[in-house]
């Protein structure tokens, strides 16, 4: 009997949701076992052991352990879906531009969500000033140019970059609203992928909670 990868994650965890629907995509069960950030779970010796980046999405597939979201998704489409290989491609050009949509989401969009969010979500701060958002805003002009003329980050086929994408984009567009007349391609973007049958379930809610429970977060810090 094959034992299914169990995956440590978060649904408030835009990376954990890039590798749900990765998985969705691919048709592969996991075993989930959820981690709670806010009450300090990923930073308990056990899981410490398991990821010193303490980092969730973490992947245990039978030895193995597998960190960071982008390279959970690569992963398992390697390994596991042998019919959905567009997704994260063979060939070297497609899967070099599929890397770096990945890098950007990592250094850019994430890390710019990660720069406004963690503090107020973790550490009492207030701080959610023009600046923060107009630099979040800055990466819907680097997406509207790469969907200038493809339906997806990187050609005429949806990949793992779309997903790690989305994921971000969906949990800071209320706070860093995106302009339709400006960014168009993006929008459509947003809605194209909005459309597959486990999107919703799979990111939507969890990007709305998250939404919610910084918005929420943010006043209560204002009010002390």
């Amino acid at each position: 009997i094959m034992v299914k990868p169990a995956l440590y994650y978060a649904t408030l965890s835009p990376p954990s949701r890039a590798v749900l629907l990765t998985a969705k995509a691919i048709g592969l069960d996991l075993e989930l076992r959820p981690i709670n950030l806010l009450k300090g779970e990923h930073l308990t010796p056990e899981f410490l052991k398991l990821n010193p980046q303490h980092t969730i999405p973490t992947l245990i597939d039978g030895e193995a352990t597998i960190i960071d979201s982008h390279a959970i998704c690569a992963y398992l489409v390697e390994k596991y879906g042998q019919e959905q290989q567009q997704l994260y491609p063979k060939d070297l050009v497609q899967r070099a531009n599929v890397d770096a949509r990945l890098h950007l989401d990592s250094g850019h969009l994430f890390a710019r969500l990660r720069f406004l969010y963690e503090p107020i979500l973790y550490y009492g701060s207030t701080d959610c000033s023009i600046d923060k958002i107009a630099y979040i805003q800055k990466c819907w002009e680097i997406l509207e140019g790469f969907l200038k003329d493809q339906p997806y980050l990187c050609g005429s086929e949806l990949t793992i970059a779309d997903f790690c994408a989305v994921a971000t984009v969906t949990s800071v567009n209320e706070t860093a609203p995106i302009d339709e007349f400006k960014f168009p391609k993006l929008q459509a973007w947003l809605k194209k992928i909005a459309e597959l049958p486990y999107y919703q379930a799979t990111n939507g809610e969890g990007a709305d909670e998250l939404k919610a429970i910084f918005k929420a977060k943010l006043a209560e810090n204002r009010g002390k």
